[in-house]
């Protein structure tokens, strides 16, 4: 059986980098601290760090014992927290994985009906590449996945794609650039400086697809998988940028740009991605249904 007093002794090395400053907050000797970090390296057949100048890097092995380590702690406290505290007291986690892609005001509105909830809920989120989420989602490190994307059928990942709900877009600009583009909307998109989703978004192909079609040729300056990034950017008027239609009351108040424009015919789509083929987790019902109710389905005309 693991030795979780080793399992400590490693995570606090690896945040440490270093064995000396590591024996300082355990109160050991370097050479203690040492040899029972061999006692676990020995246990789990693998080199946990590798020197590199005077500091200790993670190997991958290592990278991987540390990803664990910090959740075995972090439900190690949640259970004396539990004990504690009365049990009508109990806060329980609630944890979410949320593509990169998705803006961060989505993320809020979508999330926030979760926090409302009777039994009180504490909101984890992590922050990453879809694929990256999936693979935790079925290892049940997370409650659910919010993404801009069905769970894509070429992963080997067994999970369900709840549709949340859709919404246009619209163009946002700096009030001195929208005061050079000479046309009407979307015409006024043709030559101007444009920034759009990354590879990563779902909304970039048929944003580009709906372009062509109009036979609109805007300059590409930019490319952002990051939405938030993307914003700051249109803000500093390196271009036209599209927010979903939900956020861009709030975006224009945020950033201190106007409205150039807005289209029905692309659309911002959301899911909640769950290992659930009937959802029954209150707080990701609780998310599913608010959104039904936010994002009713919209006629492009």
């Amino acid at each position: 059986m693991l030795n979780y007093r080793h399992l400590h002794y490693f995570r606090t090395v690896a945040k440490a980098g270093a064995i000396n400053k590591a024996a300082e907050k355990l109160h050991l000797t370097p050479q203690t601290l040492s040899g029972q970090i061999s006692i676990l390296e020995d246990r789990l057949g693998v080199a946990l760090f590798r020197r590199s100048g005077r500091r200790l890097e993670l190997t991958d092995a290592g990278h991987t014992a540390l990803t664990y380590a910090d959740e075995i702690f972090a439900v190690g406290a949640e259970l004396e927290e539990a004990l504690l505290n009365r049990p009508g007291a109990r806060v329980y986690p609630f944890r979410v994985g949320i593509a990169d892609v998705v803006p961060k005001t989505i993320a809020y509105q979508l999330l926030a009906p979760a926090l409302t909830l009777t039994e009180p809920v504490k909101l984890i989120c992590k922050e990453d590449r879809l694929e990256q989420l999936a693979a935790e989602l079925a290892i049940h490190r997370l409650d659910m996945v919010l993404a801009d994307r069905p769970l894509p059928s070429s992963m080997d990942i067994k999970g369900y794609s709840h549709p949340l709900g859709e919404c246009g877009i619209a163009f946002l600009a700096t009030r001195a650039l929208a005061g050079e583009l000479a046309a009407n909307f979307p015409a006024c998109l043709h030559g101007a400086p444009l920034l759009i989703p990354g590879e990563d978004s779902a909304l970039r192909a048929p944003l580009l697809r709906w372009l062509e079609r109009r036979g609109i040729q805007p300059t590409i300056v930019g490319e952002f998988n990051d939405s938030a990034l993307m914003s700051a950017f249109g803000q500093a008027g390196a271009g036209v940028f599209p927010v979903p239609l939900t956020t861009a009351q709030e975006a224009m108040r945020q950033h201190e740009v106007v409205e150039v424009g807005q289209t029905l015919e692309v659309r911002e789509r959301f899911f909640a991605i769950s290992v659930e083929r009937r959802l029954s987790h209150p707080a990701v019902l609780a998310v599913s249904e608010a959104a039904q109710r936010r994002y009713q389905p919209q006629d492009p005309g």
